[in-house]
């Protein structure tokens, strides 16, 4: 558990210096670390893994004898007895005409199975495994939701910088409108031109604030994800985030899916689902094999129809005895034939369990790889793209100042500015995402 939280927070080279208590911004291992401790998914996983842990114990005490002390105390009233003769009560003769007496049994048992066709054994194996994949599930658990948080937490980064963008452009709509108003009282600009401008800084303004609202929304769905009911200010770090990081060599696809399979805890928890199937079927094909048990106890007994005293009646009383069972299984009425072939069927769904999550886990993988190739060429194009409608843009304001371009061909300039930076953001963040989860799946950490 631990070393996942540490390989995810490498997620997006986001390194940040863990926060202090009464900091308000949270970083990627904040939130990790957070999520890990408090998520109610994870600590039902826990609880799961510490039952499994108590059935362990418990089998394993099977295989040692049962123990147990026994006693019952008994009074016994007659109201019309025979007089004139003895009588027999619980084995003792009774010469006098007591109408109530009275019985105590005093007796200690052992049991031990000795050899049931090693199903115990087997049993305590079966358990084992259980345990073990209760805690591969709490890490898959894990994993799942590190993955959400980090692409939850480059969601919020990246609106953060889209904010920024939106803003800028919107600075620039104002600009416009404020010069379009200057303009039209020299007479060099119609009114109707003027209006486009305003309608532009309006849109302008209307994409700070939709911005803004995605960005609150994933603030919410990560608050939310980290079980936070609070109602304080949610913010996160800023780290750095470079062109490099963006452009870094992308991870083969063949060797994350090879190293993923050896790693990934939902495959070795399928695994261990069809190794318990084998035991499964040992253990049903145990019932048809005989089982050896041995008996021990000592008992003794009082009676008030006796004149010696109590201690001298429990020592006379005193037995002491042991046996040996030995029950052979000639026809069970199918059980144990029906218990097989369940268990048989059993592991052929554990194999397509495997194996589905075999298929599942590679195309996670690959979705990853193209994402990332896909979105580093984007980076690449929205580079140029960003260089080549900025000077657009910037010579087109100079020519509409001039009154060489129309009020059209500046705003057609200005959206395409806008949607350039827009692309280079998004490409530039999910690229890094993607390549880093590469990583997370291939190895767990940054190299």
């Amino acid at each position: 558990m631990k070393k996942t939280c540490l390989a995810v927070l490498a997620m997006v080279a986001l390194a940040a210096t863990p926060n202090e208590a009464d900091a308000k911004e949270w970083s990627l291992q904040d939130c990790i670390d957070y999520a890990i401790t408090n998520n109610i998914s994870l600590q039902k996983n826990t609880i799961q893994k510490l039952s499994a842990l108590e059935d362990v114990k418990e089998s394993k005490s099977m295989l040692l004898p049962s123990l147990g002390f026994s006693t019952s105390q008994n009074v016994t009233y007659r109201p019309w007895p025979e007089t004139g003769r003895a009588t027999v009560a619980n084995g003792y003769v009774q010469s006098s005409v007591d109408k109530t007496y009275y019985n105590g049994m005093y007796g200690v048992n052992a049991n031990w199975t000795v050899w049931n066709g090693n199903r115990n054994r087997n049993t305590v194996k079966m358990n084992k495994l259980i345990a073990q994949k209760a805690e591969l599930d709490s890490a898959t658990t894990a994993n799942s939701i590190v993955e959400q948080i980090a692409q939850l937490y480059v969601q919020i980064l990246y609106s953060t910088e889209a904010i920024k963008v939106n803003k800028e452009s919107f600075e620039t709509s104002k600009k416009n409108e404020e010069r379009g108003k200057e303009m039209v009282a020299v007479g060099k600009m119609s009114k109707a031109d003027l209006a486009q401008l305003t309608s532009q800084r309006a849109q302008d303004e209307y994409n700070v604030v939709q911005s803004e609202s995605s960005m609150k929304e994933y603030k919410r769905q990560l608050k939310q994800l980290l079980q936070i009911t609070s109602e304080d200010e949610f913010d996160v770090a800023m780290p750095s985030a470079t062109d490099d990081m963006a452009l870094q060599a992308i991870p083969a696809l063949g060797g994350v899916y090879a190293r993923a399979l050896s790693s990934r805890p939902e495959i070795a928890g399928a695994k261990i689902g069809v190794e318990s199937s084998d035991l499964n079927i040992k253990i049903a094909k145990g019932m048809r094999l005989p089982t050896l048990g041995f008996t021990a106890s000592a008992a003794t007994n009082t009676t008030s129809m006796s004149d010696n005293k109590w201690g001298r009646q429990l020592k006379n009383n005193f037995d002491v005895g042991a046996g040996v069972s030995l029950t052979i299984p000639i026809f069970d009425n199918r059980s144990a034939k029906t218990a097989i072939n369940k268990a048989k069927l059993q592991r052929q769904n554990y194999m397509l369990d495997l194996k589905d999550k075999q298929t599942a886990l590679h195309a996670a993988i690959e979705n990853y790889w193209l994402q990332a190739n896909n979105n580093q060429n984007q980076f690449k194009a929205a580079k140029v793209s960003v260089e080549s409608a900025q000077t657009s843009y910037d010579l087109l304001s100079e020519q509409f100042r001039l009154g060489l371009k129309n009020i059209v061909e500046l705003m057609t300039g200005k959206d395409k500015l806008l949607a350039a930076k827009q692309s280079e953001l998004q490409s530039k963040y999910l690229a890094i995402l993607n390549i880093n989860m590469l990583k997370f799946y291939e190895n767990g950490k940054m190299k």
